[in-house]
């Protein structure tokens, strides 16, 4: 599995998200803003859920240091469209059933939970500029503080 690393240019991306339109990351640098992709195992599960709600909680911040969020999970668009409803998550969740972009942002692969390996979404974070340049890339990220971490390593909490 292959990671991303700050200074490498983010593959591109178009996804369907939660209410159908399709969202790419072209389109999204194109605003001319810096782009938060998270990728998370399953939505309504527990870590998930709390993750999505951090950075629902943490997005008018984030919104106004210049930086757009998206979620992105293996889940199908009707799943994410009832997680974005339960949860009143207003940012794009995106749907990645086949794992491809996981997969180019090095979010897929083996890992260890609870003493067993598995293979699947492995908890991560890219940070995207306006060029399409990686500034920040984390990996096996916990889902509980991990938007304070990111606050703080993208300097906004300073």
């Amino acid at each position: 599995m292959t990671r991303l690393v700050p200074g490498e240019h983010a593959p591109d991306f178009t996804l369907t998200a939660h209410d159908g339109r399709a969202v790419s990351l072209a389109d999204l640098r194109a605003a001319g803003r810096r782009v938060v992709a998270y990728f998370y195992p399953a939505a309504m599960t527990p870590g998930c859920t709390t993750q999505a709600c951090d950075f629902r909680d943490s997005l008018e911040a984030l919104d106004s240091s210049g930086f757009t969020v998206v979620g992105i999970s293996k889940d199908g668009v009707e799943k994410l469209a009832a997680f974005a409803a339960r949860d009143q998550i207003t940012f794009p969740l995106l749907s990645d059933p086949d794992h491809a972009v996981h997969e180019a942002y090095g979010a897929w692969g083996e890992k260890t939970n609870y003493g067993r390996t598995s293979v699947g979404t492995i908890r991560s974070t890219v940070v995207v500029d306006p060029r399409g340049v990686v500034e920040l890339a984390q990996y096996n990220v916990r889902a509980k503080g991990h938007v304070a971490k990111l606050r703080r390593d993208l300097g906004l909490d300073q």
